[in-house]
């Protein structure tokens, strides 16, 4: 089956012939292309603790560390990896299939088994750990984008305040600076009523796109609302405390924005605040005194980057 012939297995028994025999089963049904062996749990472990392993087919009864010992103390880790395991034992009783299920396998095969069981069995457990890889990929997915803004991509106002606060607390205990942006399109509602809204949307991404590109790789963006976005700078030296900033308002302002044929020159304003001894608890007072600054910054003629009076001494120490 073509989903599982890069599948991982690992064959667990101390027969060599088992070994061979269930490896010849499984390639040759084509479930996979090779397997991995060992010939007790203590050798299983070693693989298990250094490669892929998508299913693991385990005897019961080897010498050293048995298969039971095996589910004991990688229980929590196959369970975690989701890996399914298929207990081989020759005890017929139900007491013996249910310890192999209270101990954490998945499945048992009674030896001597049919192959064509076998690879029923197999086929089956493949098929739900592919069903459940991708559910956890689809989570995570849907987890990233429920952090971003639909429009622009970047943070949405409630991850970017989320970031804010581990960020502030994570400056507190390191005894980090941080800076805080507050950055807003000049006269953008002019661009709405005179090219319409889906032009306004556009020149958003675009500006979005920009300010990402003007960023370091670990600083934060977030769309705060409207045509208002919000940075964070960590760990930035005094002497850079600006530079971040203004890097982010000349390549906006000295790019000629191309929408639906209209040419949009655009610019931004920019206010700053620097914590210098962050507290946790600062949130709301580091964007006042950020919303304070890009104020001054309009209110002094836009396309500009103002630093908030009380953190002057920031870029003086």
């Amino acid at each position: 089956m073509p989903p599982f012939m890069t599948a991982s297995i690992l064959i667990v028994d101390d027969s060599t012939f088992i070994q061979r025999h269930l490896e010849h089963v499984l390639t040759s049904n084509g479930i996979c292309d090779e397997v991995l062996k060992a010939g007790d749990g203590q050798e299983a472990i070693e693989v298990l603790d250094s490669e892929n392993v998508d299913l693991v087919l385990c005897d019961v009864q080897m010498p050293n560390v048995d298969g039971f010992e095996l589910l004991r103390r990688k229980r929590a880790d196959l369970e975690e990896r989701e890996i399914s395991v298929i207990m081989l034992t020759v005890e017929e009783a139900v007491e013996a299939k249910v310890w192999c299920l209270e101990a954490g396998a998945s499945d048992y095969l009674v030896k001597p088994f049919h192959d064509e069981e076998l690879v029923a069995r197999v086929r089956l457990h493949l098929q739900l750990k592919s069903l459940r890889d991708e559910l956890r990929r689809k989570n995570k997915e849907l987890g990233r984008l429920a952090c971003l803004d639909s429009l622009t991509r970047v943070s949405n106002r409630r991850h970017f305040m989320e970031s804010l606060r581990h960020e502030l607390d994570r400056a507190s205990r390191h005894g980090l600076s941080l800076v805080l942006g507050m950055i807003d399109i000049d006269h953008f509602k002019r661009i709405n009523d005179t090219y319409g809204h889906r032009v306004g949307d556009q020149a958003l991404e675009l500006v979005a796109s920009r300010l990402r590109d003007a960023l370091r790789d670990h600083d934060l963006l977030g769309r705060y609302g409207g045509e208002e976005f919000a940075m964070v700078l960590v760990d930035v030296k005094p002497e850079g405390i600006l530079v971040g900033a203004e890097r982010c308002r000349r390549l906006i302002a000295e790019e000629e924005f191309q929408v639906e044929g209209h040419r949009l020159q655009i610019t931004v304003s920019i206010g700053i605040a620097v914590s210098t001894e962050p507290d946790a608890g600062a949130v709301d007072e580091l964007i006042q005194q950020a919303d304070e600054a890009l104020y001054a910054a309009k209110e002094q003629g836009r396309n500009r980057v103002v630093l908030a009076p009380s953190s002057d001494s920031a870029t003086e120490s």
